[in-house]
């Protein structure tokens, strides 16, 4: 996607700072964190939101929730909990549309957070 804010820091075009990247998932930290481990997960695959997921997704999707799991421990945040949000839609919060999670983490998390 040409005007896809994700896609372009996938290419490398927007600098980011990578946490983690192998050929389908790159995670990186969010430039507006709402808490003091905010981590976006995304796949290098466009893909507008979780409502448009085909089931050749799902494997992509498993693996994400594994590399979040990795990225958790490796943060030291794993033991004492995090919070993955995905929100899918403009009603739903979404602000890029690139299917993307939130690793949110490092505080007691509240009710309101992203």
């Amino acid at each position: 996607m040409d005007n896809c804010l994700f896609c372009k820091i996938i290419k490398g075009e927007i600098p980011s700072e990578k946490v983690y990247e192998d050929d389908e998932i790159l995670a990186f930290k969010d430039i507006h964190p709402v808490a003091p481990v905010h981590i976006l997960v995304i796949p290098k695959k466009h893909i507008d939101s979780i409502a448009v997921l085909e089931k050749q997704d799902e494997p992509l999707v498993g693996r994400i929730y594994s590399v979040i799991n990795k990225i958790a421990e490796e943060q030291g945040v794993k033991e004492d909990g995090f919070r993955v949000i995905v929100n899918c839609g403009r009603d739903g919060g979404q602000e890029v549309m690139h299917l993307h999670f939130h690793l949110l983490a490092g505080a007691k998390l509240g009710q309101k957070i992203v």
